[in-house]
């Protein structure tokens, strides 16, 4: 029968990892916030990125350490990560701000009496006439992600440290449940997080409380630089 404990400790492992890291969570919060469907695809592809870019820096760091300034790529990466998350947040306000507060517009209309019209806009019809927009930006968010979750897995070759484990493992087998384990762990818990904000921000949608959603976008972005201003000046 095969022992299924390393499994379950990379899941749990990777799990505590995603959730105790901010950067993490900053880091597709915004994104997950202006995506209006598929909203769980954005913490599915930071994890399918974050994955990649652990093994990879891993690998890099067993196989060419002695050649490869491993450590100087894991550094330069953190400052990346910073940039880019100052960026993400910087990009949620823009949009914050770009957005028009009222969808009413009034218009003048001469004749034999001069009035005053107010004209609303057919929201189902704006979404319908701006849905190709949408699904383009969506996947433009997804793609973001799944880049940022890349260069976050190079970030740090402390995050190589999470893998150490399957080293002690008796059997390949053993070490491959770990790393599945960890991957899916890993996948399980950006989506979950992706998932009830994008819910939540969904029933704010729905309640037209547009103030309320205004404050978990402009929550987001400031989320977003604050960690990545940590990032890119942590170690000087």
């Amino acid at each position: 029968m095969i022992n299924n404990l390393p499994l379950f400790a990379g899941i749990v492992a990777s799990i505590l990892h995603v959730i105790s890291g901010p950067d993490h969570l900053a880091a597709v919060t915004p994104l997950v916030i202006r995506t209006n469907k598929r909203a769980w695809k954005i913490g599915a592809s930071w994890g399918i990125g974050h994955i990649t870019g652990m093994l990879l820096i891993g690998i890099l760091f067993l196989s060419f350490k002695e050649v490869i300034p491993v450590e100087a790529i894991s550094d330069y990466s953190e400052q990346l990560v910073g940039i880019v998350l100052i960026v993400v947040g910087i990009w949620a306000f823009y949009r914050i701000f770009r957005e028009k507060s009222s969808h009413q517009h009034p218009h003048v209309h001469t004749g034999r009496s001069t009035f005053v019209h107010i004209h609303k806009h057919d929201h189902d019809l704006q979404h319908a006439t701006h849905e190709h927009h949408h699904d383009k930006e969506n996947d433009q968010n997804i793609w973001t992600a799944l880049g940022i979750g890349f260069i976050h897995g190079l970030a740090g070759v402390a995050h190589f440290l999470l893998l150490m484990p399957v080293l002690g493992f008796e059997s390949t087998g053993e070490s491959a449940q770990y790393i599945i384990g960890f991957a899916i762990g890993t996948l399980l818990a950006m989506t979950a997080y992706a998932l009830i904000l994008a819910n939540l921000t969904k029933y704010t949608k729905q309640q037209h409380h547009s103030l309320f959603f205004k404050g978990i976008q402009f929550a987001g972005g400031l989320f977003a630089i604050i960690i990545g201003v940590y990032w890119l000046f942590r170690g000087h």
